[in-house]
């Protein structure tokens, strides 16, 4: 993480975040749970997705970040991915008016060229109708893997030298921060995730480095405002350094 997103990150009310990244984990075990198949759990977690917007713009977060589809997701059995893919252009098609009216940017992060292009039509469609919102900027990760991230930033600083308009001796943590996905927007300092699993899953690797984490047992289906404001909750009573010490810690004997 750069110097500058440090300041930014210091200068954010210690008590309320204001980018909130969320891995939405548990759809399958929800519907397994009610012994009906796994596309019923992706469904009811699309209810969860308008909850979670809907509480991220009524407490004035500045981005909400939401994991959907990630890079290791295509080794699912292909009948479900073909559903996850029907799904997401329904999606689209159902909430973009919603986002829209509520001054909601949509930007969808990853590397959507797997798409078919009936999706990545509908993808264009929605960040276009959607670009010129100044509230929540609302990313969904889809084909998306920290790593790729890191690796198609990297690219880009190569090309820039192979031009000769970077210096290999130039590239810095700011530099690579310039070329990462998201890289304008307030950095995250809370990751959430569902559905009882403890780790962050090649998720936002390079942005989530001073990030606060909250892991909840509760599948995303379930997932309600007031599992969200315990997150908070629990965000609010975390001590933030960013590698310094406090007060107290630096007149420690």
């Amino acid at each position: 993480m750069s110097s500058e997103n440090q300041q930014k990150l210091k200068a954010l009310p210690p008590s309320s975040p204001r980018h909130v990244a969320i891995i939405m984990d548990g759809n399958g075990r929800w519907a397994k749970s009610r012994g009906k198949l796994r596309i019923f759990g992706h469904q009811a977690g699309v209810k969860s997705v308008r909850r979670a917007v809907s509480f991220a713009v009524s407490h004035h977060f500045d981005a909400l970040t939401l994991y959907a589809f990630s890079s290791e997701n295509w080794n699912r059995p292909s009948q479900e991915v073909s559903a996850l893919m029907e799904l997401f252009v329904r999606a689209l098609d159902s909430e973009v008016k919603s986002l829209h009216k509520h001054n909601v940017r949509l930007r969808i992060i990853g590397d959507t060229s797997r798409f078919g292009m009936r999706l990545q039509e509908r993808i264009r469609h929605s960040e276009a109708l959607t670009c010129n919102n100044d509230g929540l900027a609302l990313n969904i990760a889809a084909n998306y893997g920290g790593r790729w991230d890191i690796i198609q930033g990297v690219r880009q600083l190569a090309e820039r030298v192979q031009e000769g308009t970077l210096r290999p001796d130039q590239i810095d943590e700011d530099a690579l921060c310039q070329v990462v996905c998201m890289s304008e927007l307030t950095p995250v300092d809370l990751v959430i995730r569902t559905g009882g699993e403890h780790r962050v899953s090649n998720f936002l690797l390079w942005q989530i480095a001073y990030a606060e984490l909250f892991f909840t047992d509760v599948l995303w289906p379930d997932f309600d405002a007031a599992v969200f404001e315990g997150a908070l909750d629990a965000f609010a009573q975390r001590e933030r350094r960013f590698g310094g010490t406090t007060p107290n810690d630096a007149n420690a004997s």
